[in-house]
């Protein structure tokens, strides 16, 4: 195999803002595997919260013996190596598995989302996101957002209240809410949570600490409304004490290594009854096009990415009537590959 690799700095049209800090860009590890004479593209996007790096991703790389890596590809063995050589590192681990699951699509002449088993007439609608601003800020942001037929809103600071009504004197389109673990009062979480679900909000993720199982699981109990973990939950392994916790779950395949883990963790939700919530960090098309392949399989979608940035490196994927609209390509089907941006070659 030849991999390449590109560092690149994602950068976002409006400033990013969630309970506890904001961004302006991401940092990215485009990634390019060749098989013989088939080539396959990844992500990694590296928010900072995180951990991951430049440093640690090109690190991380170095340490692989790409020779264990052949076609076919058998992800549960090609895994149990990767996290045998480093624990943690979700975010390159997901590059990886993205760019074989792309190989793969091409080799059997399928599509991502043909190949695991997603019916594109059940593809939810996906989310908008509006980070935590200001009044003046967010009806910028609404603005930007006139495709998407669903908003997700970053809440978790004290000027909740004040963003959905800004949000409600401009639009009525369902709501998502997204926490990030900002809410510290259980009795006032759930007082927030039934004024939410009256201001037509259908899903709320991780209200409380992500340490805090009893407070999440007291709101669960009680909510009117999903109550989806997403910073207690990364891999399939953290999937066994979510039971009775939560409602359901956000996948995000920067947190579950890719799409070969992230379709597992969605399978084992449907066997716990909970449902799924498919998501994204600061993505390029290459990851949301490999999350869009799993998201029919899902009751929500929030891939948002290419539409939050002003250097998407790629096409942006076929979108109409608030869904990806997946064309009948081999792979993740990703559009407007430039050979400048893999300048280099690993091994």
């Amino acid at each position: 195999m030849k991999i390449s690799s590109t560092q690149f700095e994602l950068e976002l049209k409006h400033p990013f803002s969630i309970s506890k800090f904001t961004r302006t860009s991401t940092p990215l590890m485009l990634l390019k595997i060749q098989h013989e004479d088939v080539v396959g593209y990844g992500e990694a996007s590296m928010v900072p919260y995180m951990g991951e790096s430049y440093e640690t991703a090109n690190a991380f790389l170095k340490l692989i013996d790409w020779n264990k890596i052949s076609y076919p590809f058998n992800f549960e063995a090609i895994f149990a190596y990767l996290d045998d050589l480093a624990t943690g590192q979700p975010a390159i681990k997901a590059a990886i598995d993205i760019a074989l699951n792309d190989i793969q699509g091409k080799i059997l002449n399928k599509p991502c989302y043909e190949i695991y088993g997603a019916d594109l007439a059940k593809m939810p609608v996906t989310s908008y996101t509006i980070g935590i601003d200001t009044s003046a800020i967010i009806r910028e942001k609404l603005k930007d957002a006139e495709a998407f037929k669903v908003i997700k809103v970053k809440l978790g600071r004290d000027n909740d209240k004040e963003i959905i009504d800004t949000i409600r004197s401009l639009t009525n389109v369902p709501l998502y809410v997204d926490a990030n673990q900002g809410w510290t009062d259980k009795a006032k979480a759930i007082d927030l949570i039934y004024w939410l679900h009256s201001k037509g909000v259908v899903l709320i993720e991780q209200p409380m600490d992500k340490n805090n199982h009893d407070g999440n699981a007291w709101l669960t109990e009680r909510s009117p409304v999903p109550l989806l973990a997403d910073e207690a939950v990364q891999r399939l392994a953290d999937m066994d004490k979510l039971k009775g916790v939560y409602h359901g779950i956000n996948v995000k395949l920067m947190k579950s290594c890719g799409m070969y883990e992230g379709h597992q963790m969605i399978l084992k939700a449907r066997s716990f009854g909970m449902k799924v919530l498919i998501g994204c960090m600061s993505e390029t098309s290459c990851a949301t096009l490999a999350a869009a392949a799993l998201a029919p399989l899902c009751n929500w979608a929030d891939l948002d990415g290419p539409w939050l940035t002003k250097n998407n490196p790629f096409a942006n994927p076929p979108f109409e009537n608030g869904k990806y609209q997946l064309k009948n390509l081999p792979g993740l089907g990703l559009e407007g590959v430039t050979p400048d941006l893999f300048p280099y070659t690993i091994s």
